[in-house]
């Protein structure tokens, strides 16, 4: 492996095209400009006369517009520093563009306000007046209860970029300022980052250079633990002042809100999971201790193929024909709007330094997507494209069929789009060949890859995040030490006694993002489980299944988790979906086993 290349020393080829967003910096200066002088023009029309039902729909579509343009700017500021975030002219602009929105925003507070203290009969007059605006009319009547005088409200949007700090610090920290150190594995030399560790060495099937690997990660990280303890302490006690100021009962109260969900769904999803699927994972554990002949399991060779010499290379261009026979079960339509993403450099593939880790999607209204993600020739980014292609073509349709104020649905259900494109993967993968050891890999695949990541990794941040929010709630505080301690526990409790948490596992909580994105982690879970049962009626012929599929793809945030979640035929309401999930998981591990049987048996 070689040193992590400059962003300017990589194939354009590889990287994405933000010139559909703007065709120049200075197009994407003028729009910025645009945004200031319309936001002054929609203050001086409507400030303070937001008092009938025609002036509050006129209002509502000039910020339509406005908020439009606002999108854009900010994923353009926002993309370009993600792929680089060594360079300064694009941190200045990022701050140049966070400064100048936080005073846009700032100026049109006045709208929610006004319309938060309006009669509620008028808002109601409002309602029966409009498609468009009804679902953003009716949150504003929900929220009613918990909103603030527009004076403070304005000095929340005004110092938004402020409030935003803790993020952009970890970000910071994590991206630009920790520079890892080669280490050595049998004399042999090798580079180290964040983005190196997590795409190649924590997966690695040599055991000596993966815990090496680990080790050295876990040292360098662990020098910036009370820092990042900082920001995340900040972060949280912002949000705990944010929820007491809006007379919310607790923390959960408040961030589960924008959700449209409570606690009761919040709780069981990482109860019962914690609970019922740790015997399932604890048995895959035991089954990948035995294919590399470890004395000791170890939490850091969890991430490893179940079959260590059997590790599929696939090119960017080979991934197309998986990408292409996974989806077109969805119909040509859907299929054909996301192939596009190769022909129109929808995606960043390349590896770079400063390069924000992992993956995304971002989908700014009126273009098209945009992926992030590191391609290191692994079948493991044929699942990661998969997936947030899902989170691409859920917002393309989305847009088509709402405006930006109903486009966005709830958090809680964010990620069931990508992860049913991941199940649509592995069970394409799964038919495509008879010979057990590809069955076998394909589906220690979907456990590795799809289930671990969102129902065991992200279920175990989440209850780690729940603990953590516990104390916060009591008016307590956090530090590296503490969050370690959370941390540690909660990974013992979940893989007891077949999986040694060694020292570094406790640090875990220092390399997701997620953690400043509110009750977000949960909702993996959440989103696989719609995304297995929707899946089998899928697989089952259901023609029924992906127009009911597609529906909900296009409804967008104009019906609640629950809703969306009976429109795809899916009861969230109980525990039956999620421990049917469960079960499947076991019968997936159970089917490992016997082909491992048969495997070892020729």
């Amino acid at each position: 492996m070689s040193k992590l290349k400059l962003r300017s020393e990589v194939d354009k080829s590889l990287t994405w095209d933000l010139s559909h967003i703007f065709k120049s910096k200075e197009e994407y200066e003028k729009s910025l400009e645009d945004v200031v002088e319309c936001s002054n023009q929609i203050k001086e029309k409507y400030k303070g006369k937001l008092n009938d039902e025609t002036t509050i729909l006129n209002c509502l579509k000039d910020y339509e517009n406005i908020y439009e343009n606002i999108v854009l700017t900010s994923n353009y500021a926002y993309l370009a520093l993600s792929v680089d975030q060594t360079d300064s002219e694009l941190q200045s602009i990022y701050n140049k563009n966070n400064s100048i929105i936080s005073e846009v925003l700032s100026k049109l507070t006045f709208i929610d306000s006004e319309l938060k203290l309006t009669d509620e009969k008028i808002l109601d007059k409002a309602k029966q007046n409009t498609d468009a605006y009804k679902i953003y009319l009716e949150d504003i009547i929900r929220s009613k209860p918990h909103t603030l005088n527009e004076e403070v409200e304005k000095a929340f949007a005004s110092i938004s970029p402020i409030l935003e700090s803790p993020e952009n610090i970890y970000n910071q920290a994590k991206l630009a300022d920790m520079d890892f150190p080669d280490f050595k594995v049998d004399n042999q030399t090798y580079p180290l980052s964040f983005s190196l560790y997590e795409n190649a060495y924590q997966a690695h099937k040599n055991t000596k250079l993966r815990r090496e690997a680990f080790d050295q990660f876990s040292k360098k990280i662990s020098d910036y633990k009370n820092t990042i303890a900082s920001a995340y302490q900040t972060q949280i006690q912002k949000e705990k002042i944010m929820s007491n100021m809006r007379g919310f009962d607790s923390i959960f109260d408040y961030l589960l809100f924008d959700q449209k969900v409570d606690k009761e769904l919040y709780n069981r999803q990482i109860d019962v999971i914690m609970e019922k699927l740790a015997p399932h994972m604890r048995k895959y554990a035991r089954l990948i201790k035995k294919a590399y002949n470890l004395e000791d399991m170890t939490f850091a060779d969890l991430k490893v193929s179940l079959d260590p010499d059997y590790d599929p290379q696939v090119t960017i261009e080979e991934s197309k024909k998986y990408i292409k026979g996974a989806l077109s079960v969805m119909g040509d339509d859907y299929l054909n709007m996301l192939m596009k993403s190769y022909d129109e450099r929808w995606v960043d593939f390349a590896q770079n330094k400063g390069k924000s880790t992992g993956g995304f999607c971002a989908t700014p209204y009126g273009t098209h997507p945009y992926i992030l993600l590191t391609w290191n020739g692994l079948m493991s980014e044929v699942f990661t494209l998969v997936h947030e292609l899902g989170h691409g073509g859920h917002f393309l349709l989305s847009q088509e069929n709402n405006n930006i104020l109903n486009e966005s649905p709830s958090l809680y259900f964010i990620e069931a789009p990508s992860t049913i494109n991941e199940m649509l993967l592995s069970n394409y993968l799964v038919k495509k060949e008879n010979d057990p050891r590809f069955k076998r890999w394909v589906l220690s695949s979907m456990i590795t890859n799809t289930y671990f990541h969102n129902f065991v990794t992200h279920l175990l941040e989440a209850h780690y995040q729940r603990e953590v929010y516990n104390i916060i709630d009591r008016g307590e505080s956090v530090y590296s030490e503490k969050l370690s301690e959370i941390k540690r526990n909660t990974l013992e409790k979940f893989w007891g006694q077949d999986v040694t948490i060694n020292e570094g596992a406790e640090l875990t909580w220092m390399r997701q993002p997620h953690y400043y994105m509110g009750l977000y982690s949960y909702t993996y879970s959440v989103g696989l489980t719609v995304a297995t049962e929707v899946s089998k009626r899928i697989l089952n012929e259901d023609e029924k299944a992906v127009e009911d599929w597609l529906n909900v793809l296009k409804a967008g945030g104009t019906k609640t988790p629950v809703e969306l979640a009976k429109m795809a035929g899916v009861d969230i309401t109980t525990d039956k979906a999620l421990n049917d999930t469960i079960d499947y998981i076991g019968q997936v591990i159970d089917q490992i086993e016997k082909l491992t049987i048969e495997i070892e048996g020729k």
